[in-house]
């Protein structure tokens, strides 16, 4: 049986990507010439469980990583010796967990993590669908990071480690801390605009995603100084992501990274009545992260990519996508939604870094499911199937006159029953 694959249609490629970048960007306006991007054709093979190898490599800005998998900021990449165990164990790339330029004023508390399972409160037994943290970003010395960046882009020249960096309101200290970490060769940025927890007062993190206005002037000092590529680090705890997305790409960064972690209250132990994770019998809200965000991140990369496809499509820009990935088909989704590289933090903290290995599988048996050769051939393949509840109304209506035939469950809402009431509600279920 033939299959079908959206292949995208790309400007040729850059040989140096990081000095290429550099003499491109434009010093005027702090915004890069990028390549563009001309449109999807369709081809029809035969599907065969022989043939070449899915290729999983990807050139995202300019970037060439050997698979979509990058390690989120966060714990996993905290330090020299654990993200060198990243790139042993065949990560595409490394997000360093937040550098700012004062780590004295970082103080982490413990416990600071809170696990949620798929079980009564409290039971320590059941499957883990959530994790909130509330930790802050790095409370390393810059200088030590900063050494820790150099070495590793001395020993893994050709692998892509991306610096997290985050600063107060201040032209001058995002300005210096872009001028050091660029200076250690790391290959991007990623911005924390989307930190949920600690320093809001300092109008760091989320504090800064969920003001545009606040964000369009941070995003203009630091693409006019930064030299590599940018990307924006969204946060969920808005009303309508696509706002601040847009307002980042038309500041000049290259690329959007979504999400960060939601807002939460992990939960209250009904024994001590005191909220998890507790400190002193005390708690704060965090960031809650892990299986059970996964659909919302889907949702809000859905709405980013469609945002991007239809105001910047003609522009060689860059979608993370983050949240609850596990498995190969976890990211698989993200990447039929337009992402161009998937990020795992909790994923690592739960199973360890070789976990990649298994993700890279996965992904690889769902291409050869599918025929597909490259991430690329299936990149946003299902964005076209997103519209409108009316269209939705539209579509069925339409379909039921073509097929003759009724709609699938019930018919309206005078025909619920209150015996059948849980086999009326399955048979409206897609799944």
């Amino acid at each position: 049986m033939a299959s079908f694959s959206l292949t995208q249609i790309r400007g040729n490629s850059i040989n140096n990507p990081v000095a290429e970048f550099a003499r491109t960007r434009c010093p005027q306006l702090g915004l890069p010439v990028r390549s563009s991007r001309v449109g999807f054709r369709v081809f029809a093979s035969e599907s065969s469980s022989k043939g070449p190898e899915p290729d999983l490599s990807v050139n995202i800005n300019g970037l060439h990583m050997p698979n979509p998998f990058v390690i989120g900021s966060g714990p996993p990449g905290t330090n020299y010796t654990v993200m060198k165990r990243a790139f042993d164990e065949g990560w595409g790339a490394v997000i360093a967990k937040t550098v700012s330029l004062d780590a004295e004023k970082v103080k982490n508390v413990t416990p600071r993590y809170a696990k949620l399972r798929a079980d009564a409160n409290g039971s320590k037994q059941g499957q883990i669908i959530g994790w909130q943290n509330i930790e802050l970003i790095s409370d390393r010395p810059l200088e030590t990071m900063l050494k820790e960046f150099k070495q590793l882009k001395e020993e893994y020249p050709d692998r892509i480690l991306i610096a997290s960096i985050m600063e107060e309101y201040n032209k001058a200290g995002w300005e210096e801390l872009i001028d050091r970490v660029e200076q250690t060769g790391v290959d991007a940025f990623e911005i924390n605009f989307s930190c949920p927890h600690g320093m809001p007062e300092r109008k760091m993190g989320a504090a800064v995603g969920q003001d545009c206005a606040l964000l369009e002037e941070v995003c203009g000092w630091i693409n006019a100084k930064a030299t590599i590529p940018v990307w924006a680090k969204m946060t969920p705890n808005v009303t309508d992501i696509t706002q601040p997305a847009r307002v980042a790409l038309n500041s000049g960064c290259e690329g959007i990274a979504a999400i960060n972690t939601i807002m939460s209250v992990m939960g209250i132990n009904l024994t001590t009545l005191r909220p998890e994770p507790c400190v002193e019998g005390y708690s704060t809200p965090g960031g809650y992260s892990s299986k059970a965000v996964h659909p919302i991140a889907l949702a809000k990369v859905m709405s980013i990519a469609k945002m991007m496809r239809s105001e910047f499509g003609d522009k060689d820009l860059s979608l993370s996508g983050i949240g609850g990935v596990e498995s190969g088909g976890d990211a698989a989704e993200f990447i039929l939604l337009g992402a161009n590289s998937v990020q795992v933090c909790t994923g690592v903290m739960m199973h360890g870094y070789s976990v990649v290995k298994k993700l890279c599988s996965e992904l690889k048996d769902f291409m050869r499911q599918h025929n597909f050769s490259s991430i690329e051939d299936f990149r946003g393949a299902s964005l076209e199937y997103f519209t409108t509840h009316t269209d939705l109304v539209h579509r069925q209506q339409e379909a039921i006159q073509q097929r003759k035939a009724v709609k699938r469950g019930l018919q309206s809402d005078k025909d619920w029953t209150g015996d059948g009431f849980v086999k009326e509600t399955e048979s409206m279920v897609s799944n």
